[in-house]
């Protein structure tokens, strides 16, 4: 592949692990309620969190953090946290870490989870053998939520732009390339959704036996979100979306697919589905079937289709919603879609940063 090393040195595969929990943890768009969270704990829920591993301090202390390319910060729970959305989570303690600074900074984060207060410190942080030294990061000593204590880690790892970090703040994959942590400025995704396999996030290079076919590259526009350019939305041929062009992001800390309300009312009708009870999600039928269309996004020419099993999120036996979610016309005024991870799925998924593109390969 043009601009990219599949041999480079160092570089890693991190194992992330999939649970049966459906929220959506993201700053902008999640459009969450209570009801979802509590409805997709059960076993039959959407398998959508993708989350791995990392250490921080000396000696190292374990965390578990959503690898999130729709933000860039990095940011745990802290032992300073009392609120219900730190307790039953690992929780970093900067006493027990002979390597860690106090700053004089401070975050604040209030969107749909709640409100997420914290300070900055610095600290090694490593990721499988990448070692990062001196890496800013924020302990929570607030989260006042009613999600937050459902969720299965304890932090979130943007891997978004520097612009979107706080101001300052140097992300984690600009450290690893201003530290030469790594050789190649790129990282990748493989979501991987069927049982018995795991899913996994590169970082520093790429592996081909992760997908078939050739990668179709994305130019990224705007160095700030991972967005992409996508020149139409159809169903059974007739679009439906985008219909002069429109800007998507591709966020692996997004569960569902977002759009402008009216668009995606359009597409449930089309899908099946109805509204719920007077929450913002719609059910449809579990069984699928044949009859329910795909819905294609056609980026840089190329036709990606979201499956009815793509869409369908099951929360029981009898109970599926849809995974489409309208909402993003509250944050900008453009036709505007947010790819969550029931469309990245399907996808292997490269960012690269030195050329400010994205590889979309199907998955094998």
């Amino acid at each position: 592949m043009p601009g990219l090393c599949s041999h480079c040195a160092p570089f890693i595969h991190l194992s992330i692990q999939l649970t049966h929990e459906g929220v959506s943890l993201k700053v902008q768009f999640s459009l969450i309620d209570e009801y979802l969270a509590m409805g997709t704990m059960g076993p039959k829920g959407f398998r959508i969190f993708y989350f791995g591993n990392i250490s921080i301090g000396t000696p190292p202390q374990q965390f578990r953090v959503l690898f999130d390319t729709g933000s860039s910060d990095l940011w745990v729970s802290s032992v300073f946290c009392l609120d219900p959305g730190c307790g039953k989570h690992r929780l970093f303690n900067p006493r027990g870490s002979t390597t860690f600074q106090m700053t004089d900074r401070h975050m604040y984060f209030c969107n749909e989870l709640g409100q997420i207060v914290g300070f900055f410190g610095r600290d090694i942080v490593q990721i499988g053998d990448l070692v990062i030294m001196n890496q800013t990061f924020a302990l929570t000593y607030r989260q006042a939520s009613k999600i937050l204590p459902l969720l299965p880690f304890e932090g979130v790892l943007g891997l978004g732009y520097p612009s979107l970090a706080t101001t300052g703040i140097i992300p984690v994959f600009d450290s690893l390339m201003l530290q030469k942590v790594i050789s190649e400025p790129v990282f990748a995704f493989y979501l991987n959704n069927k049982k018995g396999y795991g899913s996994v996030v590169m970082l520093g290079g790429v592996d081909h036996s992760y997908y078939k076919g050739d990668l179709n590259w994305v130019p990224v526009p705007k160095c700030h979100y991972w967005q992409i350019t996508v020149d139409r939305i159809s169903v059974n041929g007739k679009v439906i979306g985008c219909s002069s062009r429109c800007q998507a992001t591709l966020d692996t800390g997004t569960a569902f697919v977002h759009g402008p309300i009216r668009l995606i009312t359009n597409i449930q009708r089309l899908i099946g589905a109805r509204p719920y009870h007077g929450y913002q999600y719609s059910s449809i039928s579990c069984r699928g079937s044949i009859g329910i269309p795909r819905v294609v996004f056609t980026i840089n020419g190329i036709d990606y289709p979201m499956r009815t099993e793509d869409y369908i999120v099951s929360i029981t036996s009898s109970l599926c919603f849809s995974a489409f979610l309208g909402g993003t016309e509250k944050v900008t005024k453009s036709e505007t879609w947010i790819l969550g991870d029931a469309f990245l799925k399907q996808y292997f998924l490269v960012f690269d940063r030195r050329n400010n593109r994205i590889g979309l390969a199907h998955a094998v």
